[in-house]
């Protein structure tokens, strides 16, 4: 069953106007830490330690970000989305310069403070939000097209990285990006990210007089298994993302080749994503939670057989496809279950956990493989929270498609 839209519409030119620069800002702000992503192994040799340290840094940019989403969404809601994604800008761009010059704690402390907590915070969730107000019509395809920008970051910037890495080192590359991203997304916020249109009532809108239950059940309670799903999906999503340029030079293929695979990675998810969100505005968001979920965890396992360079890049862009439409279904399905003055804490607070999903899925690996020698136990768990994520999601479906049926028939 299609889902309802209002007739009437918010959506106009400058709609896509936002959507594009709020893409552009999230491409620079997921490439911070990407450069560690990148240059895992050199760091770790730089400070003698093993590779699971530097993991650490990019989970507790995760962990960061997180944690200080809900705060993000809460401020943006009170003094708007612009000053917030300057400000957290300025802060992404402080953290890079900072850490390129110090050692390990002080690439913990830029990466968990001034890159997530007080940078990457105040731009997924919150910028999420601000672009559902844009539209009613195409809010999936919308949603689809801005939460793209960690895969544009995926595409563009591993390569670049490496090539910066391999002839300047990771120190300066760390360094110029910092730059670039203050020189980038603090302008175009403070020129573009004016306050949202006013949304007309529709009828298909959540009354919060209903804000207590959703598909039947108590809210509290569907709330809690989005954001375990999410949790969920995360911990397996996060773990080529952050060891498959390691993994395959532990397999005999090169650096480049394993930045180009990341590459094709987020670059298929990113197509990928354009689809999700065209399926997301017919379906809903849970059904297409489902399906993506289904994907990513059938290539998931395709990783645990998979050995050859031809094989890897093949389950790589399957990977990239399935994992595509997982985010924004969770922030359309909280928009089709809630109601729409309840974003600005809701879709925060469900995407924390898979902040926390991402920290744990990139750390678990690396930690397993430090003490195995080989990734193919922590992919293993990633497998397994893909399942349970299915199982969570598959109840939350088949309840909403039961509830429709007496609908209908009633």
């Amino acid at each position: 069953m299609t889902v309802t839209r209002p007739s009437h519409t918010v959506e106009t030119r400058e709609s896509w106007v936002v959507a594009t620069i709020a893409l552009i800002v999230l491409t620079m702000s997921y490439g911070a830490p990407m450069v560690t992503v990148i240059a895992l192994k050199p760091i770790a040799e730089d400070f003698a330690t093993t590779r699971s340290a530097p993991a650490l840094a990019i989970s507790l940019t995760y962990l960061g970000a997180g944690l200080g989403g809900i705060a993000m969404g809460w401020l943006a809601e009170r003094i708007g989305t612009r000053l917030v994604v300057m400000g957290c800008g300025s802060m992404i761009a402080l953290g890079l310069v900072l850490a390129s010059f110090g050692g390990l704690y002080t690439l913990y402390a830029s990466n968990l403070l001034l890159i997530g907590l007080l940078g990457a915070a105040g731009m997924f969730a919150p910028l999420m939000t601000y672009v559902t107000r844009w539209f009613d019509r195409r809010r999936g395809s919308a949603v689809a097209l801005i939460s793209s920008g960690q895969y544009v970051a995926g595409a563009v910037w591993p390569s670049v990285f490496q090539f910066g890495i391999n002839g300047a080192g990771w120190r300066t590359t760390m360094l110029v990006f910092g730059i670039v991203v203050a020189v980038i997304i603090v302008p175009l916020a403070a020129i573009f990210l004016r306050q949202p249109p006013e949304t007309p009532a529709a009828a298909s809108d959540i009354s919060a007089s209903h804000a207590r239950s959703a598909l039947g059940l108590p809210s509290g309670l569907v709330m809690s298994m989005l954001a375990s799903a999410v949790f969920l999906c995360c911990v397996t999503m996060s773990m080529p993302q952050a060891h498959l340029v390691a993994m395959c030079s532990d397999l005999g293929i090169g650096a480049t080749q394993g930045a180009i695979m990341l590459s094709v990675l987020l670059g298929s998810a990113f197509v990928s994503r354009q689809f999700w969100g065209w399926l997301s505005d017919r379906l809903g968001g849970l059904p297409t939670i489902l399906y993506a979920s289904a994907g990513q965890a059938t290539a998931m396992a395709g990783f645990l057989v998979t050995q050859d360079e031809v094989g890897l890049f093949t389950v790589s862009a399957v990977f990239g496809l399935g994992f595509g439409g997982l985010i924004p279904g969770y922030v359309l399905a909280i928009r089709d279950l809630f109601p729409a003055a309840e974003a600005g804490w809701r879709i925060p607070l469900v995407l924390f956990p898979g902040s926390i999903g991402m920290a744990a899925g990139g750390w678990i690996a690396g930690a397993m493989y430090d003490v195995f020698g080989t990734y193919g136990p922590g992919f293993a768990v990633g497998v397994l929270a893909n399942v349970v994520n299915l199982m969570l999601i598959g109840t939350l479906v088949l309840r909403q498609r039961s509830r429709r049926l007496v609908s209908v028939y009633s």
